[in-house]
């Protein structure tokens, strides 16, 4: 199946393609939903009033490899600026910086795969939230991460300079 094939299904929500092949990812729950929804507003509004690009929440596809076609869907992820294109097809090429949180049905077997995917298609930041034990990582390549505890705090590094994020504020209703 290629990406526009995924594209005109008429339910494709809740679905991603690697190399090919369909994948259904199941719906979160509201803990993850609350973690991502903070992010997302916490980089949007920081983004927004700098002029520096936009952030796009779940269900939003990136087509990240061709022939065959992968199409993944991070929880959160920002696209500088200069980058962005206009259209209601997926996002040609992966987002500058992903966010991955990490469900119950979750294995780390999988996010570690998408953590994979997202560097090797030129993510320059993936950050994988884990609600299990109240961390983070921060991945800038495939042997560079940090590992941030609760009383670090996010940064979007050279990708989005100067936006930080307490880890606490993820964890805190």
């Amino acid at each position: 199946m290629s990406a526009e094939d995924l594209f005109r299904m008429p339910d494709s929500s809740g679905l991603e393609l690697v190399d090919g092949e369909v994948r259904r990812v199941s719906p979160t729950g509201k803990e993850h939903g609350r973690i991502a929804s903070k992010i997302d507003r916490s980089l949007g509004t920081y983004a927004e009033q700098r002029g520096l690009g936009e952030t796009i929440i779940a269900e939003c596809g990136f087509v990240i490899r061709r022939n065959p076609d992968t199409v993944r869907a991070p929880d959160v992820a920002f696209v500088r600026k200069e980058r962005w294109t206009e259209g209601t097809s997926y996002f040609e090429g992966p987002p500058d910086l992903a966010v991955e949180v990490i469900s119950p049905s979750d294995t780390y077997t999988e996010v570690d795969e998408k953590v994979r995917d997202w560097l090797q298609a030129g993510t320059r930041i993936v950050i994988v939230i884990n609600p299990r034990n109240q961390t983070a990582a921060l991945h800038r390549s495939l042997v560079e991460s940090t590992r941030i505890d609760i009383d670090g705090s996010l940064d979007g590094g050279d990708v989005v300079p100067g936006w930080t994020l307490p880890l606490r504020d993820l964890f805190v209703p």
